[in-house]
């Protein structure tokens, strides 16, 4: 059974403790590779290793850091299949999501940044006739880089990108439920013989692997996307030693459909919003809310469409609903299902784990849950308020518009939110209302990288993306000259 051994120096290297984690595929239940059990041995030798590479990789000009991060978009575009087809063995989802979202994006983070790095500029300010101040952004030094399993190399490399790009050297850790594209970057790095240091992919638990690379002393960033309860122990190891922070956290978010909405659009885009990746991406439409006026019409609508998804296995091309991605998670998911018909909700479709006569033989042991739509619930009940992360979604009718804000705006996350509605001023007045770090009109999840990303409360801290990025991986210096 193939290792997926740690990446350090250049170099494939065993883990100190000889020890393995196994790696489920979520669509069989089975095994299928073994995952290097990391400790703060291994981060200490990742740092090291980050450390001498540092010098060189810094002091290059930016062509060169450009060069190299184009040489290793362009090498996972050519093998763009094969990262596919790891993406969804790995994490459960369609094949047709990976290979039309995930790996394309993680190319375009790549050549974004590889990019975007040519065309910066320093401020400089000529404040009197012998006084001239000016910028400059260096590099901090050694960062870490901490991704989720949802989007596995779609948001390492958002990660890593800017980090490498702005001239630091990275220590980097996948999810250890979904590290396997993380390991086939490291191989292309090889491939291409990335200079050995500049990234090193150390793999493991986040108790243990994560937390060595935020308390290291020589870690100067840390960059993390996950759950907000983690960044908050993050945060409170990271911030009394003064790392710079970037925290993308959970999300509860509200698609808002007012009555003047064009409702077919409105509807097969908020199924897409709900359940994309079996609703597991920190920007889903969670909670939808509907003008009362069309609500009885739009429910209508959007059940029937979500009956209509097509659930199997993630490797026919057909398939718009893959696995759960682990068993815990199901686990997690169906506890939430419960929780709404407690809480008085009404399962309007859904709601059940999918059983072995109702999958394709290679899938009977798989992690799959049905689409399930909920009304009936208060915008104010657990369901409502917690991150479930999964293929859930509810419908709350509002009377206004001064009630839709009030129910978008309830819960303690505030990551995005979509606002449809034909009214340009009410779509204006409404999304500068709404207390999210990105708020879509009549659309959603259509991304800009030039664009900050990013959440307020307990959606995180910190925007991604853009310029805002290369400048969180670099230190702001002003030079005074008097001449």
């Amino acid at each position: 059974m193939k290792k997926l051994n740690n990446y350090i120096g250049g170099d494939f290297i065993n883990p100190f403790s000889d020890k393995y984690i196994e790696n489920v595929n979520p669509s069989t239940g089975k095994i299928f590779s073994l995952i290097a059990d990391s400790d703060e041995n291994d981060v200490n030798l990742a740092v090291e290793a980050a450390k001498a590479a540092f010098p060189e990789w810094s002091c290059k000009g930016v062509e060169f850091r450009s060069k190299w991060l184009l040489k290793l978009a362009n090498y996972i575009e050519e093998n763009i299949e094969k990262f596919a087809q790891a993406e969804t063995q790995d994490n459960g989802k369609p094949i047709s999501l990976s290979r039309s979202m995930d790996i394309p994006r993680a190319v375009q983070n790549l050549s974004f940044f590889a990019t975007a790095i040519l065309h910066d500029k320093d401020e400089a300010y000529h404040t009197s006739t012998h006084v001239l101040n000016y910028t400059l952004r260096q590099p901090l030094g050694v960062v870490g880089c901490i991704s989720p399993w949802n989007l596995p190399l779609y948001l390492f490399t958002w990660k890593i990108a800017p980090a490498l790009a702005s001239g630091n050297c990275v220590v980097a850790k996948p999810s250890e439920l979904t590290p396997y594209t993380a390991y086939l970057l490291s191989e292309a790095c090889q491939a291409i013989d990335f200079p050995a240091g500049v990234l090193n992919i150390v793999h493991g638990y986040g108790q243990k692997t994560g937390a060595a690379i935020v308390a290291h002393n020589d870690t100067k960033a840390i960059s993390f996307t996950g759950g907000t309860q983690t960044g908050k122990t993050i945060a409170s190891v990271a911030a009394p030693m003064f790392k710079k922070l970037s925290l993308e956290l959970g999300g509860k978010n509200a698609t808002v459909i007012f009555a003047d909405a064009d409702l077919e659009e409105a509807t097969q885009t908020a199924v897409k919003a709900a359940f994309t990746n079996q609703g597991q991406i920190c920007l889903c439409g969670s909670r939808i809310l509907v003008e009362n006026k069309i609500y009885e019409k739009f429910k209508t609508k959007f059940v029937e469409k979500v009956k209509q998804l097509q659930l199997g296995d993630p490797l026919d091309e057909t398939t718009q609903q893959g696995a759960t991605v682990s068993q815990a998670h199901q686990e997690k998911v169906l506890s939430y299902i419960e929780l709404a018909k407690h809480e008085g909700g009404i399962i309007l479709t859904g709601g059940n784990k999918v059983t072995s006569e109702n999958l394709p033989e290679r899938c009977k042991d798989g992690f799959f849950i049905e689409p399930t739509v909920i009304e009936g619930l208060s915008a104010f009940c657990r369901t409502n308020q917690e991150e479930i992360f999964g293929a859930v979604t509810t419908l709350i009718p509002f009377e206004n518009e001064n009630e839709a804000i009030e129910f978008a705006n309830c819960t303690p996350y505030g990551l995005s939110a979509s606002v449809w509605t034909q009214n340009l001023p009410k779509a204006h007045r409404v999304a500068s209302q709404l207390e999210t770090g990105i708020v879509w009109i009549n659309t959603w999840l259509l991304r800009d990288l030039r664009t900050p990303f990013g959440g307020a409360k307990q959606s995180g801290v910190g925007r991604e993306g853009g310029y805002e990025a290369l400048r969180f991986f670099t230190e702001e210096k002003n030079v005074c000259l008097k001449f």
